[in-house]
């Protein structure tokens, strides 16, 4: 039977459900505030490793985008991540990152190349390579699977941040952007099946790297939870 744009897409959200974010320790953790404040700036650190340096991301995805269409979107979401001027009042994203480490009590010369765990260092690699590889893949790994699990999400862990340890909006605001702006640009499915999945092969790629980047990402987070729970009973540095 012939993979539709439908079936393509239901098999990607069969995949969310299957692993989805929020099913993982580390997020739950975050949600449901049972991190200490060890923890969560650990977690600030490794996390970083992504929004710290998206340039190595998106930036690759945009040089590889044949249309100029879809060269136009991906101009958008780089442009943003770099000033901020579409969803938050002109503040980069990098620096709406480093605000966020500053409230949890974290300086910015720690947040660019702290010792990432290997699962991050992994993750990294995959990220660089996925979105300089074709573009189908690239936007499939980027779009389809890495942001599409975040609307809904970081809004939760924004309101627990500031309920358990009094953050401010400021402090907050990495979260809600992208709990708004990664929202903007997930919902690309239909567009890029129809336009560059054209053939059973590439439909079944898009799956397939749907997948892969997700199974990735849970690497990441099973290794940076195993490294965090040992932090359980660290007292707070002053």
């Amino acid at each position: 039977m012939a993979l539709t744009t439908e079936k393509v897409l239901e098999a990607i959200e069969q995949i969310h459900k299957d692993k989805p974010m929020y099913g993982h320790p580390l997020w739950t953790g975050m949600v449901e505030n049972t991190f200490n404040i060890e923890q969560v700036r650990y977690l600030c650190k490794q996390h970083g490793g992504i929004p710290l340096h998206n340039q190595r991301y998106h930036g690759r995805l945009y040089v590889i985008c044949p249309d100029p269409e879809w060269r136009e979107m991906i101009a958008e979401v780089v442009y943003e991540e770099s000033t901020g001027r579409i969803f938050s009042d002109g503040v980069s994203h990098h620096k709406l990152y480093l605000n966020y480490a500053k409230a949890l009590g974290l300086k910015p010369e720690e947040m660019y190349d702290p010792p990432y765990c290997p699962g991050v260092i992994a993750f990294q690699a995959y990220f660089e390579n996925i979105c300089a590889r074709t573009f189908l893949e690239g936007v499939s790994a980027h779009m389809l699977a890495g942001e599409a699990a975040i609307p809904g999400l970081y809004g939760r862990i924004a309101k627990q941040l500031q309920e358990t340890f009094g953050l401010s909006d400021e402090g907050v605001k990495y979260w809600i952007v992208h709990d708004t702006a990664d929202a903007e640009h997930s919902d690309v499915g239909n567009r890029l099946l129809d336009q560059f999945a054209t053939t059973e092969a590439e439909r079944q790629l898009v799956i397939k790297t749907a997948k892969q980047m997700i199974d990735v990402m849970h690497l990441m987070y099973d290794d940076i939870y195993s490294h965090l729970i040992k932090l359980a009973d660290k007292p707070a540095a002053a």
